[in-house]
């Protein structure tokens, strides 16, 4: 789509009851990232009370019509998806507007690739606007569902606000509040409830650190414009050639409303309301801390759980208790269902969950490991779920047999899960699509990780309903993460791991071997996997970086890397960590044997080096003495370096003799790595996770917040070769 383009979505696809809304950018520096906000607007263009803006404090409607779904890596960086149920849509709404912020100064024209899709609720894509320039804002209007009649219309909008979220949303009616002792009083009861004492901490990166919030008016948003016809209350940018043809071509009963005008001295006059009003700063994280005292007389007695792990023999038995665990807690917490779903096409309504189900298919009838229904208006959604635990994979004619059901039943999707991590472009199981079928069913793939990632956000950081919701989900997650359960994630190297090893020590692994390709897709699922477990700790997104050019197929990407690996013998990754400094690299040197985790920091921008060398060692008093500062040069490598446990009492000796300039430094840790493929201690996919946990409890906690986000001059941030 064009710039103030609009297209009806029944023409499109016959399944739009339900549509996912994906926000996407990507960011040069590997750090740049964004957040998606909604509005519900009437025939007016303003919100019916502050109840229609959803943000990252208000992500889910109360009826389901709206849930934010959360990011996931894509191609060079990430999407931001957003669920619609448009058949809860109520009546009184006339549009719905779909916008993201920035924050700390931040600018959408740093990002790359700021582009817009939209799927119906079978998953397939119906629609595309790709902004080639968003300039200097930091909120932007994306695009927006109307109504038309009985249809629901996509208009792709394309504006700018330069005074964020805060005056996106006064704009359109919102009252802005940046009092959050309620809801962090609210918030730390429900953990009481359940026997935890609670303590407010304020969560890194936040937009209440940053600005956003009360100080911030809607006296001065500049919006730039939308091509098309306005009613005279916004200015628009002067058209082109180009627009004035795309309006013509426009219907007369299908006019583009204008985006409202900034707001006026005279507008702020307007009594406050009576309600709660939103706070656009981030509500802080509420972290549980150890539950009350045991009664236990020792350790020896074990406290009664609700999913016992002990009698699991076979994995056969673990596949149906994990299963039958999963599927009851999903229907009796609503919230933890409705994210699981939400990203499959599934409406919000009554959930009901069941196993064991025998459906008939020619000669011999199908047993699937579970079924998922919703109810919403007397229309059902059903999905198929088929399971596997430890490290049995999904097997293609089995799911192939689950998709001819589907179809023929008219059901909308199967959803596998297991403890492998999907990679985008390359499906876990492939299956034969019948194009002639009218009817189309959603192939959908969890992995328990991700399962327990959810988990942990709802009760360690989001909290639930009720203490009852948020005692199933700490029961859950504690089966999940037992040893005995068989759900633990990705936990496999794979059989082309130990060749490929073999291969790079006696130099006989060549370019363009197909079990190098093998390595780093597994090498990809790990990392993926790493950044589930360390966002479900710290309650942040963690998001895997990809520096590739522009519109770069994953598979090419993937056989450069696997190219690499056998001229060099090196893997690496890089991770974003909101909140942080820099970008948190790891790297395997396979001749080696040596694992290398790091993250550079720009210096400030005044100040003199001695006394950067000395604040940065006082920030690192408690790290390990066996990290490797290194000064980042103006005019390239070779900058000073040493441990920590040298540099302590001679902070000098990081200053270059030439007198270079310092633009940055590199910390580094580096650790022997693991050499089997699997789980053991000495495994290698433990070692790695274990590094990046490491490095991060013990140096990247001390420089969040402490260093200024600017690039770092001369040198590649996250390099994993040091």
């Amino acid at each position: 789509m064009v710039k103030g383009a609009n297209v009806g979505l029944a023409a499109l696809s016959e399944n739009t009851d339900a549509v996912v809304v994906s926000l996407g950018w990507a960011s040069p520096t590997g750090e740049g990232d964004a957040d998606v906000s909604v509005l519900l607007l009437d025939a007016k263009g303003k919100v019916r009370s502050d109840a229609d803006f959803y943000f990252y404090n208000h992500p889910v409607a109360p009826d389901g019509s709206v849930q934010l779904l959360g990011k996931v890596p894509s191609g060079e960086g990430s999407e931001d998806r957003i669920g619609f149920d448009l058949t809860a849509i109520p009546a009184d709404v006339d549009r719905i507007v779909v916008a993201a912020s920035r924050y700390e100064g931040a600018r959408f024209g740093e990002l790359d690739d700021l582009r817009v899709t939209l799927a119906d609720g079978a998953g397939e894509d119906l629609l595309r606007f790709t902004i080639e320039d968003a300039g200097s804002v930091s909120a932007f209007i994306f695009g927006e569902l109307y109504r038309r009649g009985e249809e629901w219309k996509f208009r792709a909008v394309g504006q700018g606000y330069e005074t964020g979220l805060a005056g996106l949303a006064m704009d359109f009616g919102v009252d802005i509040d940046d009092d959050a002792d309620e809801a962090d009083a609210a918030h730390a009861d429900a953990l009481s409830a359940i026997g935890y004492e609670s303590e407010p901490e304020s969560q890194p990166g936040s937009a209440s650190d940053t600005g956003i919030g009360t100080g911030i008016s809607g006296t001065d948003a500049s919006a730039t414009g939308v091509p098309g016809e306005t009613d005279g209350s916004a200015p628009a940018t002067a058209p082109t050639a180009e627009s004035d043809r795309r309006a013509s071509d426009r219907p007369t009963s299908d006019p583009l409303p204008a985006v409202p005008a900034p707001r006026t001295a005279a507008d702020d006059t307007e009594p406050d309301r009576a309600t709660a009003r939103p706070r656009t700063a981030k509500k802080k994280i509420t972290l549980p801390k150890t539950p009350k005292k045991s009664l236990a007389e020792n350790e020896s007695w074990r406290g009664a759980r609700l999913f016992p792990v002990s009698a699991l023999k076979s994995d056969r038995d673990r596949e149906t208790r994990a299963t039958s665990v999963l599927l009851s807690v999903m229907a009796q917490v609503p919230e933890f269902g409705r994210r699981l779903t939400a990203a499959f096409g599934a409406p919000a309504g009554r959930m009901e969950t069941f196993t064991e189900v025998s459906l008939p298919h020619g000669d011999t009838p199908r047993r699937p490991d579970g079924v998922i229904r919703v109810e919403r208006a007397g229309k059902l959604w059903t999905a198929l779920v088929e399971t596997k635990t430890n490290g049995n994979a999904l097997r293609p004619e089995q799911v192939q047999a689950y998709m001819d059901i589907a179809t023929r039943r008219g059901y909308e999707a199967v959803i596998t899960i297991s403890n492998d991590v999907a990679l985008e472009g390359s499906p876990l199981v492939d299956v034969k699509i019948d194009g002639r079928r009218k009817h189309k069913v959603a192939l959908r793939h969890l992995s328990w990780a991700e399962v327990a990632h959810q988990a942990q956000l709802l009760i360690r950081h989001e909290g639930v309903g009720n203490s009852a919701h948020a005692w199933l989900l700490q029961e859950l997650l504690h089966y999940l993460q037992h040893d005995n359960s068989g759900c633990h994630g990705f936990q496999n190297m794979g059989a082309a791991w130990v060749p490929v090893r073999k291969g790079i020590d006696d130099e006989t692994l060549c370019p363009g071997d197909a079990r190098a390709l093998e390595v780093v897709e597994s090498w990809e699922r790990l990392i993926r996997q790493v950044c589930l477990g360390l966002g479900g700790e710290l309650g942040q997104k963690v998001l895997p970086v990809q520096r590739a050019r522009r519109g770069t197929d994953p598979g090419a990407r993937r056989a450069r890397m696997a190219d690499e690996l056998c001229a060099e013998g090196k893997v690496g990754a890089e991770l974003r960590i909101e909140g942080t400094p820099g970008v948190l690299a790891v790297g395997a040197d396979l001749r080696t044997g040596r694992l290398r985790t790091s993250v550079e920091i720009p210096v400030p921008d005044q100040g003199y080096p001695l006394t950067w060398i000395k604040r940065l060692l006082r920030r690192l008093a408690e790290a390990p003495a066996d990290l490797h500062v290194e000064a980042l040069l103006e005019d390239g490598p070779g900058g000073p370096r040493g441990t920590l446990e040298r540099l302590r009492p001679e902070p000098a000796d990081l200053l270059p003799k030439n007198g270079a300039r310092i633009t940055g430094f590199r910390l580094t840790l580096v650790k022997g790595m693991g050499s089997g493929r699997g789980n053991a201690e000495s495994g290698f996919i433990r070692s790695v996770d274990d590094a990046v946990q490491r490095f991060h409890s013990t140096v990247v906690v001390h420089l969040e917040q402490s260093a200024p986000r600017r690039p770092v001059a001369g040198a590649a941030v996250g390099q994993t070769g040091g």
